[in-house]
């Protein structure tokens, strides 16, 4: 072979990346549900994402034709991730298989198999944690991802027969649920930290907003190498620099302070969200997930009481 020239092996590679890429909002979908918040969800999904890469360049070297289908294999890859996370949270819970019920899986959904998917497409991500875990897994899966039984059974290492029995009563728990469920909390004032990043943000502060980094500071967005160290995560703000309509507001997400991120100050609703971590005054932290906004599709997002709307004025 010629040098310089792509192997085809290399393609393939570069093609299956490609289309784990283009599975991660499906992904997190799932991950964010089975974990019950979307911060945590994609985590899962990054770590899935790093571990496939390992595992495909693996098997690129030692036997490309064994590379299983990578939709379902991702699925597992996130699945086992996120119960062990769970196992190590003291979160999962033990349940026994009962005798299945009698769940049709037709091409043509009838009309209680479309209001079943409804009710768990319009729960909130963080109130499918009170399901037991395989109830849960199962529940996503057909009534949200829209999966067939059959391949539900494969993912799960069940039969058929136990993934309609676990459908049935997560079904019927979730209903429950949400019958049983108030309303969110009122978000919270924003904390005096959170208030003034804000602020230095929108008025385009780029120099105070460097003083407020700590010397180790990290930034992490999405698949993109960590920056790590004052300087290097420093260029963060003179990349933003170039997008004068960003708009910034204080906000809440799973009882956890976040930054909304309005992509224009006239947007009704944000695109994505910052997180920042703080230690002793200083920021330790900042998650960007710019480029992963499936998050917030997801989020049930709330501005701070305080918070102005974007479109309340200009910065300068």
């Amino acid at each position: 072979m010629s040098a310089g020239r792509p192997s085809p092996n290399g393609d393939r590679l570069a093609g299956l990346l490609a289309q784990a890429d283009e599975l991660r909002p499906e992904l997190h979908r799932y991950c964010a549900r089975l974990m019950g918040s979307v911060i945590d969800g994609e985590d899962v999904v990054q770590d899935t994402l790093v571990r496939a890469l390992v595992a495909l360049q693996d098997l690129e070297l030692k036997d490309p034709e064994q590379m299983p289908p990578l939709r379902p294999w991702l699925f597992r890859i996130a699945h086992n991730r996120a119960l062990d996370l769970l196992r190590s949270r003291a979160v999962r819970m033990a349940e026994p298989i009962d005798a299945a019920l009698d769940i049709a899986d037709p091409a043509i959904r009838d009309p209680v198999e479309m209001l079943m998917r409804q009710e768990a497409v319009k729960t909130a991500v963080w109130r499918f944690a009170e399901l037991p875990t395989l109830q849960r897994s199962v529940v996503i899966l057909k009534d949200v991802l829209d999966e067939q039984l059959i391949e539900i059974a494969a993912l799960l290492g069940l039969t058929v027969d136990a993934v309609k029995g676990h459908l049935a009563r997560g079904r019927a728990r979730l209903r429950e649920i949400n019958a049983q469920a108030g309303a969110l909390p009122d978000a919270q004032p924003a904390s005096a930290a959170v208030a003034r990043y804000v602020a230095l943000f929108n008025q385009r502060d780029w120099d105070s907003l460097r003083a407020l980094l700590a010397d180790d500071v990290k930034l992490h967005q999405s698949t993109y190498p960590l920056r790590v160290g004052r300087a290097d995560v420093g260029m963060f703000f003179t990349i933003y620099d170039k997008f004068d309509a960003v708009w910034l507001a204080p906000a809440w997400l799973e009882g956890r302070e976040v930054i909304a991120v309005f992509k224009d100050r006239a947007d009704p609703k944000p695109s994505y969200m910052m997180w920042l971590e703080w230690r002793d005054g200083q920021i330790s932290f900042i998650h960007d997930y710019r480029y992963v906004r499936y998050v917030v599709a997801d989020a049930e997002l709330g501005l701070a009481p305080d918070a102005k709307p974007a479109c309340d004025g200009a910065a300068h």
